[in-house]
């Protein structure tokens, strides 16, 4: 058995995911864009639904489409998002910061890993732009700030998850279970299998991940 998350746009496909055997639920609003955060009222109606099946919920916290460089104010959004997901019951949120030069925005993360201390956080795709030979170095510094899993496709969106198999398998090897990889991006219910025994991994991600929804 693995886990399935699956991605999920509202909450009209979510009974249909779980029953089709979703292991947990990332809502990700708008995802031609890349995802940005999900009204309140999505997130309430899915928490109750998904509670009942004790399948855990993620929801992205990112204002806008883009880039995945945050001015103040925008910061301060997403600020207030994590909050209410807090009080709603959120299981964790899905984000990441970058700087300019598509580094970690530690100042940005530092902030953000405090105002929702006590969710999982997983750090997004936001991760495929900093640079490969930094990203090692960017697995270290999420470890050592307390984030459980990043979500990455190993490479450029348009390259195949066959394409980008090696690079997660360094990635993973790297991580040495000190933080879940969790691989995403052209993942579906027909090749899971494979990229789980390839890789040598109990999580993966996907719109498609337990085939396709109504």
């Amino acid at each position: 058995m693995f886990l399935k998350e699956v991605c999920v746009e509202n909450y009209t496909v979510v009974p249909s995911a779980i029953a089709k055997g979703a292991t947990r639920v990332e809502l990700c609003n708008y995802l031609p864009s890349g995802g940005t955060t999900v009204s309140k009222g999505v997130m309430q109606e899915t928490l109750a639904y998904c509670s009942e099946y004790s399948v855990p919920v993620m929801v992205i916290i990112r204002p806008r489409s883009g880039n995945f460089v945050y001015n103040d104010t925008e910061l301060k959004i997403m600020g207030y998002d994590i909050i209410e997901a807090k009080n709603l019951g959120i299981d964790g949120i899905v984000v990441g910061c970058l700087t300019e030069e598509n580094w970690i925005d530690e100042d940005a993360m530092e902030q953000i890993l405090e105002e929702s201390y006590g969710l999982q956080t997983t750090f997004h795709m936001a991760f495929d732009s900093i640079p490969k030979d930094r990203q090692f170095e960017a697995i270290d510094w999420l470890v050592e700030h307390g984030v459980e899993r990043i979500l990455t496709h190993g490479g450029v969106a348009n390259h195949s998850i066959e394409i980008t198999l090696p690079r997660l398998k360094e990635l993973v090897d790297y991580a040495n279970n000190k933080i879940i990889i969790l691989p995403g991006g052209g993942i579906t219910d027909k090749n899971a299998s494979q990229v789980i025994e390839f890789l040598g991994i109990n999580e993966v991600h996907g719109t498609k991940i337990v085939g396709k929804l109504a």
